[in-house]
């Protein structure tokens, strides 16, 4: 009965994102609570889950505060304008060159490991270009997202970690099969990046009437340009440009380095930007104004994508979810269970959390496959393939919350444009992990 609660009610959550017909914080808020009601815990309960759930995204939250603020002042300064000109000049307006790009740039952002910085430094660069090119957003999520999962294969990412954890086998030792496999993945994604920048550019091209449209669209960006540069004039600092340069480059070069919170880095860096460029006080407080709004709505979704967590894990309803997948099925494809659920790994994103998927269903799922001959290794790989591609496209990812917030898009509409590429591109990965042996039946 937990597991139908819990399914209905994640279920109710993604088919009212996708339609649109519910804001986040509404739908996040009361029907994670209804759902808990209906398992017959109380509203103190309920209160001890929220406080969990929010304990759990609070560091995301500040971050995600200062750090709009400070890639909102750093805009607001010119810094991104050069970079902007840089990539519009090399791709003479080549759509497909910025697609191929965006997947690029991602991959090298997300050596860390980290999705939030990864999104913190990719978003607010390329989105203005986007913008200029007339590309759509979703498209850039898309792709800096994909690229994030599978740069997330390394032993430093969250979900190698969660399987070494449960199969008591070092990292790293998982990770060396999966290095082809990430190779692989790239490749392919590029190959994705080049189609969907073809799709892109008719797109585009419909919608312009325009026959020479990379002509048309480059001047058309030194046109937004000269207009960004007379209307933004005053905020405008070139002559500190190198300055601020340095002050992001430290607060990026930080984040890679993990040592500092987060949160406290973009502090820092806000604190730094503001009086440098800034040196009214009048001033430092109206471009905090501006970019408050943007920065407190989000933050608020997140701290309802917290209670959201908190409540479904704190019921025990992800738990069992989980658990009781693996009982329904057949008994002719019990053997088979790892790659049944690898295959459907990109939309068990919608329903199961990062850790309910590695800490409650991998080990049900490893237990039985072993007992058919199945190596825990080639379990867990079948697992991780199928599911690492989907892991931005999940309602239950804070950072996928961050990016949503840094380019102004919604949640229902990115799974709609996203899902079915994404889980398309993992199915692949799992046939070349198959034909190469990673996984084996």
């Amino acid at each position: 009965m937990l597991s139908i609660i819990g399914f209905v009610t994640i279920l109710a959550i993604v088919l009212l994102l996708i339609s649109g017909r519910i804001t986040p914080i509404v739908g996040l808020v009361l029907i994670p609570i209804i759902g808990a009601f209906l398992a017959g815990f109380g509203i103190e309960e309920i209160g001890v889950f929220f406080q969990d759930g929010i304990a759990s995204v609070m560091n995301v939250v500040i971050m995600f505060i200062f750090a709009i603020l400070f890639f909102g002042i750093m805009q607001d300064t010119g810094l991104f304008d050069p970079l902007i000109n840089k990539m519009i000049a090399i791709s003479r307006g080549n759509i497909i060159a910025v697609t191929v790009g965006t997947v690029i740039i991602a991959a090298i952002a997300h050596l860390d490991g980290s999705g939030a910085s990864t999104f913190l430094i990719t978003i607010p660069a390329l989105l203005p270009l986007y913008k200029r090119l007339h590309m759509n957003a979703y498209l850039l999520l898309l792709l800096v997202g994909a690229s994030a999962s599978i740069m997330n294969m390394v032993p430093w990412g969250g979900p190698l970690g969660r399987t070494s954890a449960v199969l008591k086998i070092d990292p790293t030792e998982l990770w060396r099969p999966l290095i082809p496999i990430q190779i692989i993945g790239l490749v392919l994604l590029i190959g994705l990046a080049v189609f969907l920048g073809f799709l892109e550019k008719r797109r585009i091209q419909k919608r312009h009437l325009s026959e020479n449209f990379e002509a048309a669209v480059a001047l058309d960006a030194v046109e937004n340009e000269e207009d960004s540069l007379s209307k933004d004039h005053s905020l405008a600092r070139p002559k500190l440009f190198w300055l601020n340069v340095l002050l992001a480059l430290s607060v990026i070069g930080f984040l890679v380095w993990g040592m500092i919170p987060a949160g406290f880095i973009f502090m820092i860096g806000v604190s730094i930007a503001l009086p440098i460029n800034y040196p009214n006080v009048k001033d430092q407080m109206d471009r905090i104004r501006a970019h408050a709004p943007n920065a407190l709505l989000m933050a608020a979704i997140i701290l309802a994508a917290g209670s959201f967590l908190g409540i479904l894990e704190g019921t025990g309803m992800l738990d069992s979810l989980a658990t009781d997948l693996v009982t329904i099925l057949p008994g002719f494809v019990v053997p088979y269970l790892h790659l049944i659920i690898g295959f459907f790994g990109v939309p068990f994103d919608l329903v199961l959390s990062t850790d309910a998927y590695y800490f409650a269903l991998l080990p049900v799922v490893e237990q039985i496959v072993t007992n058919y001959g199945v190596s825990s290794t080639s379990a867990a790989y079948s697992l991780i393939v199928g599911n690492i591609v989907g892991t931005f496209v999940s309602p239950f990812s804070p950072a996928l919350w961050l990016a949503l917030g840094l380019a102004g898009l919604e949640m229902g509409r990115h799974i709609r444009y996203s899902l079915l590429w994404l889980w398309g591109l993992s199915i692949v990965l799992i046939a070349v992990a198959l034909f190469m042996g990673v996984i084996t039946i």
